[in-house]
């Protein structure tokens, strides 16, 4: 099995300081549209302020977040979880080959899928374990009070992986990689779009500091990034709850707010 990190006989010493944070294409179709609008984030471009009928408001847990205006979400006490889309930063695999002198350490086609796979494994365990202790039932099929979600993790960079093959390489990094949560909700029985959240962040400490590189350290990062998301977003919509129906205030400058419920 394909992991995040390593495992081989010892004989080089790699360093890598590089964070890469350019964004992928070729999406499967469900995450096209927020393809196309997310890069020119990456590149420096600003998000607007509406999308798709939903308005952004300020967060102070994901960096982008957009809701319908007078959603109701009091009423949803199950989850119900999308298959995870995976996507990795565009020619990613290719550009990691090209500066990787060893060919044992060079990634393959089947590399990456298996990554993908460990990847979706390990977003829906965390946001499955997140929501679940937080008192949500989590669901197979829609309902009247079922909120339906999509965590789609796109722009993924691994800065260390490596296939199990013969012989070793240590490398050591500044962090495990880095990663885009692009999260979609969705009323479960009529399919509306009722928020999306964008957020970017890095796996491991993004400090200065050289660590060396392991499938277990890798792992463990890139699992403590998914479980930040997913406690984020079960916050988040506690939060929707008390402020339900969602009432955005556009009154002053700059992005908008979710106005607090009026007291009786």
């Amino acid at each position: 099995m394909f992991h995040y990190g390593f495992k081989r006989e010892e004989t080089t010493v790699t360093i890598s300081l590089t964070r890469r944070a350019a964004f992928c294409g070729g999406l499967a179709t469900a995450l096209s549209a927020c393809l196309l609008l997310v890069s020119p984030w990456a590149a420096g471009a600003s998000l607007p302020d509406s999308w798709d009928h939903l308005v952004r408001v300020k967060s102070k847990r994901l960096y982008a977040v957009y809701l319908l205006p007078d959603t109701d979400f009091r009423s949803y006490t199950k989850i119900m979880l999308d298959p995870v889309q995976v996507a990795f930063r565009k020619n990613w695999v290719r550009d990691y080959n090209s500066t990787t002198r060893d060919s044992s350490r060079r990634l393959t086609d089947e590399d990456a899928l298996q990554l993908a796979e460990r990847t979706r494994e390990g977003a829906v365990t965390a946001f499955t374990e997140v929501f679940r202790k937080a008192g949500y039932e989590i669901v197979t099929a829609p309902g009247p009070d079922v909120l339906r979600l999509a965590p789609n993790i796109i722009d993924l960079y691994v800065t260390a992986p490596e296939p199990l093959s013969a012989g070793r390489s240590r490398t050591y990094t500044v962090d495990a990689g880095e990663a885009t949560l692009a999260l979609e909700a969705h009323d479960a029985l009529t399919g509306a779009l009722l928020g999306r959240a964008v957020d970017r962040r890095s796996a491991g400490s993004g400090g200065t500091y050289l660590s060396r590189a392991t499938d277990i350290s890798n792992t463990a990062d890139f699992e403590r990034l998914y479980r930040s998301w997913a406690d984020a977003s079960v916050k988040g919509l506690e939060e929707l709850k008390a402020r339900s129906p969602l009432v955005i205030d556009r009154s002053g400058k700059g992005t908008a707010t979710v106005a607090k419920p009026a007291v009786p």
